[in-house]
């Protein structure tokens, strides 16, 4: 009940601020609420980049874009399925998610160049190049495909690591292959106590010094799995 009510209070704020163009700090406050009203009590560690930014991060539930979001006012990148979830879709569409069609590699360069557009407005971007979420033990490959926004990059663009980290609660909220979202969600809510989360911002990335997209993801993904409790990244 307390995130329905903070839904509908930013919304109403959202409303009012969008002719005005601040209609995004609404939804960073959203975000922020929402994480607290579900027990996430967020650290930051290092300096997460304000503008021209494509934050990368490793995935482990959608607790992940309440905090990630509600530090940073970052839009996401999400898969094209997203968009049609009842409510879900509707929000992240308000929250200038951008959505793309992983199964088509006809429709890659279009979407890699919303992308660009996207950061070149200035505002942050995020997605998490593992593809999926994971089981709180695994960091997964980074998949390369989408870095290919930022190689070559737009003017200014960086690249920033960031390790979201739970601590002993990884496992406990890992949104694992094969469960539900209602069932996901009604797993983290009945979870007793507060939610600690560790979001370190890594050393940014320069794409222009790297050779290409792949470059750009392993640099990255060993820079989160460097970060994380080693625990956490164990193949």
């Amino acid at each position: 009940m307390q995130a329905l009510g903070v839904l509908l209070f930013c919304l109403a704020g959202y409303g009012l601020a969008r002719p005005f163009g601040r209609g995004d700090r609404w939804v960073q406050g959203f975000l922020g609420a929402a994480a607290r009203a579900f027990g996430a009590r967020v650290t930051i560690v290092g300096r997460p980049i304000p503008r021209g930014v494509l934050f990368v991060a490793n995935h482990l539930s959608w607790m992940d874009i309440l905090v990630l979001g509600g530090a940073t006012g970052t839009a996401f990148v999400s898969k094209e399925s997203v968009s049609r979830w009842p409510l879900v879709g509707w929000l992240a569409r308000i929250g200038g998610t951008i959505f793309v069609r992983r199964e088509s590699r006809t429709a890659a360069r279009g979407q890699a160049d919303a992308l660009a557009d996207a950061l070149r407005t200035g505002r942050p971007a995020a997605f998490f190049p593992e593809g999926t979420t994971g089981n709180g033990v695994v960091l997964a490959p980074f998949r390369a495909s989408l870095f290919a926004s930022v190689a070559p990059p737009p003017p200014g663009i960086a690249v920033q690591p960031v390790a979201i980290d739970y601590g002993a609660a990884a496992r406990q909220i890992a949104w694992i292959d094969g469960e539900s979202t209602l069932a996901n969600a009604r797993r983290l809510i009945a979870r007793p106590g507060p939610l600690a989360v560790t979001l370190r911002f890594l050393d940014p990335i320069d794409p222009a010094q790297r050779a290409d997209r792949k470059s750009i993801a392993r640099a990255a993904e060993a820079a989160i799995a460097a970060a994380l409790p080693r625990d956490a990244v164990l193949s």
